[in-house]
């Protein structure tokens, strides 16, 4: 697998993941991971944060132990700037605003989690870039990083994120579905869908590593801009 590196010095290197590509192996240990792709091109690899398997985007991995202390330090302190973009059904009650819900692990559903007191303290601010009426276009900026966050507290607000089979339609989105008058073309036997995956993609990372500000960004990717323009042509 090509791995799409958007930068890398001497202490830390910059991915972007694909959606469906584990960041770090889970408990069977038997699907490929990002860490192991990277571990054979670097050798020494160390986990900062992580992506859920079907987010695309943006993730940083050290390269020593040192840098993984500081990097871990950082994210743990909420001294990262991370921004997500993604779609998800319907309309929104208001333009932007911030959700603050505590989320914990389900006590009897592994991988699953949920929004309850007892749960840890959790934060996304969140802002609709584009409204399609029966979609919108949002971009987030995560405060706190627990497991599924955006996915839970979207749900929470009752606008799932698009192919979420967790929490919400794992339905794909097939063109007839949203465009009128559809037409399947001659050569195809039967309709592929348009997106198949989640719809959620880390877009961009800041910070402040050794008094050097960092900033990347990683384009969307190729099937969630697919979908987008077919959603634009229609709004017109």
């Amino acid at each position: 697998m090509q791995l799409d590196i958007i930068f890398e010095n001497d202490q830390f290197v910059v991915v972007n993941k694909p959606s469906g590509l584990l960041s770090v192996p889970d408990r069977i240990g038997k699907d490929i991971s990002l860490k192991m792709l990277l571990k054979e091109k670097y050798g020494e690899i160390f986990t900062v944060h992580r992506l859920d398997r079907d987010t695309s985007g943006l993730i940083v991995f050290a390269k020593d132990e040192t840098t993984h202390k500081q990097l871990s330090q950082l994210f743990e302190g909420r001294e990262v700037e991370k921004y997500y973009q993604g779609l998800v059904y319907g309309s929104l009650m208001n333009e932007k605003g911030m959700i603050d819900a505590p989320i914990m692990e389900h006590p009897t559903k592994l991988g699953l989690m949920i929004i309850d007191q007892k749960g840890k303290k959790s934060l996304t601010d969140y802002e609709v870039l584009e409204n399609f009426k029966s979609f919108s276009w949002l971009q987030f900026q995560i405060h706190t990083g627990r497991t599924h966050q955006i996915r839970v507290h979207m749900k929470h607000l009752g606008n799932s994120i698009v192919c979420d089979e967790i929490y919400g339609d794992p339905k794909p989105i097939l063109l007839s579905s949203i465009k009128r008058h559809f037409k399947l073309s001659k050569k195809e036997e039967e309709e592929r869908p348009i997106l198949s995956r989640l719809a959620l993609h880390s877009y961009q990372l800041k910070f402040i590593l050794n008094d050097q500000s960092f900033a990347f960004e990683a384009p969307i990717p190729k099937d969630l801009r697919a979908l987008l323009q077919q959603l634009r042509k229609l709004k017109k």
